[in-house]
């Protein structure tokens, strides 16, 4: 476990919800994730994230855009109304940022956006940043 991250007896690693509906890319995310130290669930769309939200806190939110049911601009909005603390920690990892659609949510709110497909590197950089912007 990389040093910066491991546990010390009163505390605990990050615990990180990705959402994502591509069986593969949550597979990827998650073992890069467990790897690196983290703690992580996963929920395949919006609505599966915000019952898991609702059941626990985490640390860090990695959601795609695209998905079925309820899409990241529905699960963004949803926690707006519901739970606006997590927004801070909300970040989407998506290769779907062109459409119209999306394109200016992403200007309107600021989200912070990892585009796919990424380099590991870039999304370790990423994941760090917004840890450290909590504390």
């Amino acid at each position: 476990m990389p040093a910066e991250r491991m546990p010390t007896p009163n505390s605990r690693p990050a615990c990180i919800l990705v959402v994502d509906d591509e069986p593969l890319v949550v597979a990827l995310l998650a073992d890069f994730l467990r790897l690196e130290g983290y703690e992580v669930e996963t929920a395949k769309n919006g609505r599966d994230a915000l019952a898991k939200i609702e059941a626990r806190s985490y640390d860090l939110v990695l959601s795609d855009l695209r998905m079925p049911e309820l899409d990241g601009v529905g699960l963004y909005r949803e926690l707006e109304q519901q739970h606006p603390s997590v927004l801070r920690r909300l970040a989407f990892v998506s290769g779907t940022t062109e459409p119209p659609e999306y394109a200016s949510f992403l200007e309107r709110t600021g989200a912070t956006v990892l585009g796919k497909p990424f380099a590991l590197a870039n999304l370790q950089r990423l994941v760090q940043r917004l840890l450290q912007n909590q504390q």
